[in-house]
């Protein structure tokens, strides 16, 4: 969580620092795209997956070329859906797909009024989420069935 004044792309660092395993890849959507960004996550040790801008272009006096301009360059020669495909972007759906889950259970807006009491708001209804999935997750099996 970030308060009113703090925009997202400027709380990477601090929680990339949050983490003590290894970061493997750091997967975000277009608002992200940006040199500092790239710096925090590259300076973690992870790839970076963040879908350039449209008009986003490769620098050209760059002796070796980024993270950045690999993407730009795969978007380029093969388009955005395989890029997307390639780099394993599509799941980033998954958390967008959580997140839709919290604000149709739980709500759109927060009710405390106070930072510290919107992070515990925000801790018990993931926590209550998190206990309505485990109680409804089916569990499911693969079971190969024979076709004529």
């Amino acid at each position: 969580m970030t308060d009113q004044d703090a925009g997202d792309a400027s709380r990477v660092e601090p929680l990339l620092d949050q983490i003590d395993g290894p970061i493997g890849q750091f997967t975000a959507d277009g608002a992200y795209d940006g040199d500092p960004t790239y710096e925090a996550v590259i300076g973690h040790g992870a790839a970076v997956v963040i879908p350039p801008r449209s008009n986003a272009v490769e620098q050209p006096d760059a002796e070796l070329p980024t993270q950045r301009d690999h993407h730009i360059a795969a978007i380029k020669a093969k388009g955005r859906m395989k890029w997307q495909v390639m780099t394993g972007h599509g799941r980033r759906s998954l958390v967008e797909t959580a997140i839709g889950r919290y604000k149709s259970i739980i709500g759109h807006r927060l009710r405390a009024r106070s930072f510290g009491a919107q992070q515990t708001e925000v801790a018990l209804g993931c926590a209550v989420l998190n206990r309505m999935l485990e109680c409804a997750r089916p569990k499911s099996v693969r079971s190969k069935t024979k076709t004529a």
